[in-house]
């Protein structure tokens, strides 16, 4: 009787069952369309080599109307309900402008997804805040949406599958390979702990004023983090994906 060398007995690692899963459809599929995303916003600049200048930093952004359209309707409010107090008037402008941007996309024949997207959180905050009768209340669907952004990246490095990575594998040709080199999945882990920081943050500043029915302070307060921390982060995400992934864009 030929009894195995213990030697050739191969364990399973967890490599292997990475790899597994990394052949998985739903893997690819949820990879390719956030990479495909990312290309989209402006972000896929990184694959193409362009140094993040600020002309790439504020198309990564959305370009100047992006920005606009993101900006302008929290701005509007802040602005008229500090002066006026007048709720629904203060809500009403701010619909209005998301509604002029909207339309401004759909005449000029370009991608209205995002101004769409837009005029429906303004639209839908604000019937919030006028049904309950508290102007607090335009921020609560914002709340919702950095805590579930911040559980669902948390949930992705919990399983070590990063976010951040799955995005930049996609987006800079890598796949998922990287998850096998702990040189790209532990810097892809940090990147993604940094967004986490981003949502969770906002709660916590953002929270206090909530209950204690400043207004004023937390429409501020959401302005000021949302544009101004979003593209710091994404210069960040930018250095990081590029130096992490530079050997692989050499060869």
């Amino acid at each position: 009787m030929n009894e195995k060398d213990p030697a050739q007995e191969q364990p399973t690692s967890s490599n292997d069952v990475d790899s597994t899963d990394a052949k998985s459809p739903a893997v690819s599929s949820i990879g390719q369309g956030l990479a495909a995303a990312a290309q989209r916003s402006g972000l896929g600049r990184v694959a193409d080599g362009s140094a993040p200048n600020g002309a790439a930093l504020l198309e990564a952004m959305g370009g100047i109307r992006g920005l606009a359209e993101t900006i302008l309707p929290g701005l509007v409010f802040l602005v008229l309900y500090t002066f006026t107090k007048n709720v629904p008037l203060s809500l009403g402008a701010s619909v209005g402008v998301a509604v002029i941007f909207t339309v401004a996309r759909f005449v000029g024949r370009s991608s209205a997804t995002q101004s769409l997207a837009g005029l429906i959180g303004v639209a839908g905050s604000a019937i919030l805040a006028i049904l309950t009768d508290k102007p607090e209340n335009n921020f609560v669907p914002g709340f919702f949406i950095d805590a579930a952004y911040a559980l669902a990246l948390l949930i992705s490095i919990l399983v070590r599958w990063p976010l951040l990575g799955l995005i930049a594998g996609y987006l800079m040709g890598d796949g998922v390979a990287w998850r096998s080199d702990k040189r790209k999945l532990r810097p892809m882990q940090l990147l993604t702990l940094c967004w986490i920081g981003l949502f969770v943050a906002r709660l916590v500043v953002q929270l206090p004023f909530y209950f204690a029915g400043n207004v004023e302070w937390l429409a501020a307060t959401r302005l000021l983090m949302g544009v101004p921390l979003y593209a710091s982060l994404v210069l960040l995400s930018w250095l990081m994906v590029r130096s992490v992934f530079a050997s692989k864009r050499a060869e």
